[in-house]
């Protein structure tokens, strides 16, 4: 019994073990099978060249205009408006007293505080004349001091709040909106005017990453105006974001003058135009070269009858051309048709 349980363990184990080579082997074999079956799949497709050519640029943006200065103008203590200097449209210089309000109780506190000092001072003097004849101690004396150095600060903070009863234009310009009116009863920080400054003008455009790498600060920019069809502005590029927000946008302002006969008044659309018909040389390929989104840009490289995929950043669309920055060189050769059925490493053919 014992020998047939040994004979039959060890047909098992032979059983088992040519199972396990036969499966290796055709393991082996269905590997081989899989290369030479895609060693033999040969992609048809049609390729251009990379190549350098003369593109126009024009960077032409709409904008709007904005005053060059805007200030809101408000109350610093409460009272009721005694007298109002301005209307509606008023032209005002910086400075300018717009409005007063009632004084009375900062008239009193003033006065309440320069004859507490006055008196602090008199009692200051006598008592150091005593303290000089041993008549009063140094304690007395200081504490003296110190209620004066107190009162004068009194009288300050009470000279500061009468002059608060006046208000006065932060900019020079033309009042925009006037929000209260005489003998209403104004809280601190109600507002009681808006003042522009048109005498120049801003606008504000978004440039994309590739435009904004061609203009400079200090740039001039022709503006034009659909009010003013016959007469063209000369601005002046002031200033450039130093970063993009989420578009990838930069945000560049351009000022003009705005004090002459053609006045271009706070939101009047116009035209920016950065930098005329200017041309340049660029690496270029078609629109259908391109692999993905041009913010993420691919092409497939052709490398000895197979393909490479390449990431490349792309910068301006001319005449369904692309502008490669990076990525590419001239000469490079590019798939422009049959994409869809390839993938890195890919053998091709080229067709005509």
């Amino acid at each position: 019994m014992k020998k047939k349980i040994i004979t039959g363990s060890i047909v098992l184990l032979v059983v088992i073990l040519v199972a396990w080579k036969l499966a290796g082997n055709k393991k082996e074999i269905d590997t081989r099978k899989q290369r030479n079956d895609t060693a033999a799949i040969i992609i048809p497709v049609k390729a251009v060249a990379v190549r350098s050519d003369s593109i126009v640029t024009s960077i032409q943006k709409t904008g709007n205009i904005s005053p060059f200065k805007e200030a809101k103008v408000f109350a610093t203590q409460s009272g009721n408006v005694m007298n109002l200097h301005f209307e509606l449209g008023s032209k005002i210089k910086q400075g300018q007293l717009l409005a007063v309000m009632d004084n009375k109780t900062a008239l009193i506190d003033l006065q309440k505080a320069k004859l507490t000092a006055a008196k602090l001072s008199n009692d200051l003097s006598t008592y150091k004349e005593l303290l000089a004849g041993k008549a009063t101690t140094a304690q007395k004396v200081k504490d003296l001091q110190q209620d004066y150095d107190n009162a004068v600060s009194q009288e300050r903070i009470a000279a500061k709040q009468l002059e608060d009863t006046k208000i006065t234009a932060p900019i020079s310009g033309v009042i925009l909106s006037k929000d209260v009116e005489a003998g209403v009863f104004l809280s601190p920080g109600t507002q009681i005017a808006t003042i522009v400054n048109a005498e120049k003008a801003k606008i504000q455009v978004n440039l994309s990453e590739s435009e904004v790498y061609h203009i400079r600060q200090g740039q001039q920019v022709k503006i034009t105006a659909a009010v003013y069809p016959e007469h063209e502005f000369t601005g002046t590029i002031t200033f450039i974001s130093p970063s993009a927000d989420e578009s990838h946008n930069y945000m560049v302002e351009v000022t003009t003058g705005n004090n002459g006969e053609f006045m271009l008044h706070p939101g009047t659309f116009v035209k920016a135009d950065f930098m005329g018909n200017t041309g340049r040389i660029a690496t270029l390929i078609p629109r259908e070269a391109i692999s993905g989104s041009l913010d993420d840009a691919s092409v497939f490289l052709v490398k000895n009858n197979r393909v490479e995929l390449k990431k490349i950043r792309t910068g301006e669309q001319v005449n369904g051309m692309i502008e490669v920055l990076s990525g590419l060189t001239e000469g490079d050769q590019v798939v422009v048709s049959g994409q869809i059925n390839l993938k890195d490493g890919s053998s091709i053919s080229l067709s005509k």
